[in-house]
């Protein structure tokens, strides 16, 4: 009988677990705790520390990773972060070949340093799995905390919150909240990914203390999030919250009658259009707000936007295979070149342009292959009894959701979203359909 050959460690990965010997004293077991502190730490201070104290937190969380890899043996790569190395790769390649490298050497470290925290993520996950609740514990408590604080705007001075009531808008007047972030867009985006997770904390947490927790986060944070009046945050909400409860319900009714298996998520669905459509044709700040999406360049928000699209579009076509190199620095010293007077932009304001702008084509299409191991990754759980599962399909409609507003705005890229994405995609990485389990 002859046994079955070991995999070797991908050359890769072989300097992990160099000092695993070394590790075995205490230090080695309390890097957990470390860790799990270090990642509360950062995913509850997302919306209310300085961009300093965040990147002294992302930094803090690459090096624990980088001394927790020294420590222990490599394990199989997987297919989201084997897409993630692939997009690593992209992004070295294309800093090289950039017009502007200097400036794409600065996108290049903000990627590794992100990178660095989803590693740690996967890593505490997959050897303490209790801490994904803690991890979230601390991320509603920052976000609970935000949404108290941008709802508490309307009664206050509105002067401030004026400077985003746009006069060229057909929208005009209307008031956005945006809490911390300072701006209604990023708070919007900061809580799309929240809300599902929310959810699904609800469902999962035990005891009534922590449920009420994680109903008010969902609760405030849908107010907050409805409040911005941020279009592209609205569409990002309806399709986290939508997709979670979907798949729940798919996943609920797995062993009903074929008929009413494939009938009632089609009824629910049809249900839920049928109040959308009443909302907006009976509330009139919705209306509006809606309406102002289909007013083409008569609304400014959306002149703007096309403006840039079509100068972004300039710049892929001029460098379609590597790009410009990553990062906001090398957008900022390109876009200039073809940017049309007035309309000045920090971003393509559109998450698949910005891809391609930054690593041509096949950047795009590594971040499709990204997502659709994450799809594949959240959509394995709907007929599995892991533990992980409920998270995997928080994790898979909070994605949905960025996705839909990354269409139209490239606000993921900043940390206060970027984060909470990557913390989803650790997420998706370490589930696997598994005997039946608590979800406690």
């Amino acid at each position: 009988m002859s046994l079955a050959p070991v995999p070797s460690t991908p050359w890769l990965l072989r300097w992990q677990g160099s000092l695993q010997q070394a590790a075995a004293g205490p230090l080695g077991s309390r890097l957990s705790v470390l860790a799990g502190v270090v990642l509360c730490a950062l995913m509850a201070g997302l919306p209310l520390v300085t961009r300093a104290g965040l990147s002294l937190l992302i930094l803090a969380a690459g090096l624990l990773w980088l001394l927790w890899a020294l420590c222990t043996p490599a394990g199989r790569i997987g297919g989201i972060s084997g897409w993630l190395l692939l997009m690593l790769g992209l992004a070295v390649l294309a800093t090289g070949c950039s017009p502007v490298p200097v400036a794409a050497f600065k996108g290049l470290l903000k990627l590794v340093s992100y990178l660095g925290v989803y590693a740690l993520m996967r890593q505490l996950l997959t050897a303490a799995p209790q801490w994904w609740d803690r991890v979230v514990a601390a991320l509603l408590a920052g976000e609970l905390v935000s949404s108290v604080l941008a709802i508490r705007q309307l009664y206050g001075d509105t002067s401030e919150l004026a400077r985003w009531a746009d006069p060229n808008s057909v929208a005009d007047g209307t008031i956005r909240v945006y809490g911390p972030l300072e701006n209604p867009n990023l708070l919007a985006g900061y809580l799309i990914p929240i809300l599902p997770i929310a959810l699904v904390a609800l469902l999962r947490w035990r005891t009534w203390p922590q449920r009420l927790f994680a109903a008010a986060a969902l609760l405030l944070g849908s107010m907050a999030l409805f409040l911005s009046y941020s279009r592209g945050g609205w569409l990002g909400m309806l399709a986290a919250l939508g997709g979670v409860v979907l798949l729940l319900v798919l996943r609920q009714t797995r062993h009903w009658p074929t008929l009413w298996r494939r009938l009632f998520p089609l009824l629910l669905v049809a249900t839920a259009v049928a109040v959308l459509v009443v909302a907006v044709t009976q509330i009139e700040p919705l209306r509006i707000r809606v309406m102002s999406l289909l007013a083409g360049r008569q609304d400014s928000s959306n002149n703007f936007r096309i403006n840039v699209w079509l100068a972004a579009i300039e710049m892929i076509q001029e460098r379609p295979w590597l790009g410009i190199g990553p990062g906001n620095s090398a957008f900022n010293l390109i876009y200039p070149l073809y940017q049309q007077p007035k309309f000045n932009a920090l971003s393509a304001y559109s998450v698949p342009l910005e891809l391609l702008v930054e690593g041509g084509i096949p950047n795009l299409l590594a971040g499709l292959g990204l997502l659709a191991a994450a799809i594949r990754a959240g959509w394995a759980q709907l007929k599995g009894e892991s533990a992980w599962a409920l998270p995997a399909l928080a994790a898979a409609a909070a994605i949905a959701g960025l996705c839909v507003q990354g269409i139209t705005d490239t606000i993921f890229f900043r940390p206060e979203v970027q984060i909470t994405g990557w913390f989803c995609l650790a997420t998706l990485s370490v589930s696997r359909p598994g005997p039946s389990g608590s979800d406690g």
